[in-house]
């Protein structure tokens, strides 16, 4: 009997120290092992775990994982066996994402009033037939150039060779592509955007190219520098792109106030003159 009083006893002390314990370990402590210790109910989750657990779901469900068979895995392989087709199929999806996103923010709409305009399946022909190639073929003869060479003496001259040959190359092509699709046709017309905005391009591009390739160099395996290259290529188009397309349209409407300021101020001087003009000559007047 005594034997039986001690083990109610027993519990009666444990779950009061289950309680105190659970009382006061609201910050991680020793209650949370107690309770799985002695069967009771887990305690709830902290809340940064939580956003873990979030974030390793979206992670999970945009990359399918980190194995064999998740998305990320396809792409590799994809860039591996089957390198233009993958490129162009990448960049093309990217130019055409760019000039949506770049009208949607600017809020530049066709004479419909859509963000779909006609510069959107443009910029995919460019982007999958004129940027894709080329940049395969530039970064393949620059990693060529420099296959083998990991000292930092050759890194800093790859970045050298790449500001100052690959990028010029590839920006006089997209200024000029750029300019077609704008709607220019002869030699001067192509030779003056390319001379108005080579520069501004070169400059934007000797800050971000020299990071970019650094970190490439440092984190990424050489095959995935195309289509980093073509995101870094993105993010930088969409806010040059939007920049000029509101540039553009504050200069439009401008010039429509300018234009409707001067259609005023010809009818004000038409009307006086001829209210003057009704008037009866000097020999007429008593």
């Amino acid at each position: 009997m005594s034997q039986v009083k001690f083990e109610q006893k027993e519990d009666i002390r444990v779950t009061q120290s289950s309680g105190a314990n659970g009382a006061s370990g609201g910050t991680g402590g020793t209650g949370g092992g107690f309770f799985r210790g002695t069967g009771g109910p887990p305690p709830p989750a902290a809340p940064h775990q939580k956003h873990e657990g979030f974030a390793h779901e979206v992670g999970d469900a945009l990359t399918k994982g980190a194995g064999p068979n998740g998305y990320l895995a396809w792409y590799l392989k994809k860039l591996q066996t089957d390198p233009i087709r993958t490129k162009m199929i990448t960049s093309g999806s990217l130019a055409a994402l760019q000039e949506f996103l770049a009208s949607w923010i600017a809020k530049d709409r066709n004479k419909h009033g859509h963000y779909f305009t006609s510069r959107v399946p443009k910029m995919a022909i460019y982007g999958a037939f004129i940027s894709a190639p080329l940049g395969h073929v530039m970064i393949s003869l620059l990693q060529r150039m420099f296959a083998g060479r990991t000292s930092l003496r050759a890194k800093i001259l790859q970045i050298v060779v790449s500001n100052l040959i690959v990028s010029p190359i590839q920006n006089a092509v997209y200024l000029t592509s750029m300019a077609v699709i704008a709607g220019a046709r002869t030699f001067h017309q192509i030779r003056a955007t390319v001379r108005a905005g080579f520069m501004p391009v070169m400059k934007v591009s000797w800050i971000t190219s020299p990071i970019a390739l650094a970190f490439a160099q440092a984190f990424l395996p050489q095959e995935t520098w195309v289509p980093f290259f073509n995101f870094i290529g993105f993010v930088i188009g969409t806010y040059i792109n939007t920049h000029t397309k509101r540039k553009r349209l504050q200069a439009l409407r401008r010039k429509y106030q300018d234009g409707g300021r001067s259609t005023e101020t010809r009818t004000e001087t038409r009307t006086e003159y001829e209210r003057r003009s009704d008037r009866p000559g000097p020999g007429a007047y008593p």
